[in-house]
């Protein structure tokens, strides 16, 4: 699962990091119920979850410290963790894809008294269940100098002995101060109205925010600086690519990995896939392709690794992750050649700071094949999937729960990717709505295919 900014797509929705295709999974509801042996209730291995298997489907609760509810929202299975399932030994495995993140659960002999509690949701509360979880699943804590312990001291000190939502808000923000993490999130009701916090921009992004005409200004920028330039670019996808090719060199950018048809779901493929078809169909015999996602902002990891699947010339390790307070177990992410059309020439990857999430597993898969190298700037470092907390009332909180790893071991979790060819894309120099320093890289790019 993934989800970003305003717990949807920026673009992207809840899905599964890449791992290794599984075998014997099935269905956790075959001809309208749950198999006797997943019927009872598991706990996860990190997460915070415990599920409830009723013969007519599965319950979600939440795990924090000793407390425990009841997931608010209408579906079953609303993070997609759950559709899938298979035994392993006394435990029980669970995906939402066949080739997605395998989630372990270890079976209870009863739901946790605290599950079934009704207890008011005081401010107090709510910051126990925010501290809590965060100390249990946020990743990297130690070496990010993060004492949680500390900081829920703190926290309620400054939440005060009768507070309301704006004490609790503030009280939230002392928890989370210096955070600097693109999938930690938070919206509350203070006042009868939605606020909301968001932890981890890219300072290119901060930087057109506050200036005139805002990211949007900033975005059609880059876009109509990717048009002018002699690569031969069109818009396709919905606008979510942009790809051509001028004088041997094929040029493909990606600024999502999602969304490319408004009128089909977020997940569908249909129109990505013949947009690639064509690219890879006209990148036949080029003497080099730029693949740019120096502006990608994430979006499904399936769809990252489908796009990376166009490059590959065999199924290769690409990385491995591990749930945070789970049993330690790493899990690989593969990457696997497309049967459609591939491009297997050389390839240059264009990264950067706003390059973030499944723009990032995405870099992974590319950084695994060797036709590839990265040019740019270091990722963003958010690769986790992002945990989802609501909380009964309007309120809701989110963080990463897993440590991402490359092909070689080394933590790019709050690392972020560093290319192999380092060179600005999005300098500070730049005028916020004129990113001189992009354009810069991709001449640079041409320059260092055409060996000047």
């Amino acid at each position: 699962m993934k989800i970003l900014a305003g717990f949807a797509l920026i673009a992207g929705l809840l899905v599964a990091a890449p791992v290794a295709a599984q075998t014997n999974l099935r269905l956790t509801v075959e001809t309208g119920s749950v198999p006797k042996p997943l019927q009872g209730v598991w706990k996860s291995r990190g997460y915070g979850w415990v599920v409830r298997f009723d013969a007519a489907g599965p319950s979600l609760y939440h795990l924090a410290g000793d407390d425990c509810w009841r997931d608010p929202r209408p579906e079953a299975d609303p993070d997609g963790v759950l559709k899938l399932w298979r035994p392993a030994g006394a435990a029980v495995e669970t995906a939402g894809e066949p080739d997605g993140t395998v989630y372990q659960f270890d079976r209870l002999k009863a739901l946790p008294v605290a599950c079934s509690q009704t207890r008011p949701w005081t401010p107090q509360r709510r910051l126990a269940v925010v501290a809590d979880t965060f100390a249990a699943y946020y990743p990297l804590s130690q070496e990010r100098g993060l004492d949680w312990t500390a900081r829920r001291r703190d926290a309620f000190t400054a939440l005060g002995k009768n507070p309301d939502d704006a004490a609790l808000w503030n009280a939230l923000a002392v928890l989370l101060r210096g955070i600097d993490d693109a999938h930690a999130a938070l919206d509350g009701i203070v006042g009868g109205r939605l606020r909301t916090r968001r932890f981890g921009e890219a300072a290119v992004v901060m930087r057109a925010k506050a200036a005139p005409g805002g990211e949007a200004a900033w975005g059609r920028a880059w876009r109509n600086g990717v048009l002018a330039a002699p690569l031969g670019a069109r818009e396709a996808a919905g606008g979510r690519i942009l790809w051509g090719r001028k004088d041997g060199v094929g040029y493909l950018a990606v600024t999502a990995m999602g969304g490319f048809d408004p009128k089909a779901g977020d997940d569908d493929v249909t129109l990505l896939d013949a947009t690639l078809d064509e690219a890879m169909t006209a990148f036949a015999g080029a003497s080099a392709v730029i693949v740019d996602v120096s502006d990608n902002r994430g979006g499904y990891d399936v769809i990252a690794r489908r796009i990376a699947a166009r490059f590959a010339d065999r199924r290769r390790v690409v990385g491995s992750k591990v749930a945070v307070g789970g049993d330690g177990a790493a899990q690989p992410l593969f990457v696997a050649p497309s049967e459609r059309p591939r491009y297997l020439g050389p390839v240059w990857l264009l990264t950067s700071p706003v390059t973030v999430s499944a723009g990032e597993t995405f870099t992974l898969s590319m950084r695994a094949l060797p036709n590839v190298r990265q040019a740019g700037e270091t990722t963003r470092g958010a690769l986790s999937d992002q945990l989802q907390k609501p909380l009964p009332g309007g309120w809701r909180f989110a963080l990463p729960a897993e440590i991402h790893r490359d092909a070689g071991g080394k933590v790019v979790e709050g690392e972020g990717v560093v290319p192999q060819i380092p060179m600005a894309v999005f300098p500070p120099g730049d005028p916020p709505t004129d990113p001189q320093g992009h354009a810069k890289a991709l001449s640079r790019l041409l320059d260092l295919i055409g060996g000047r």
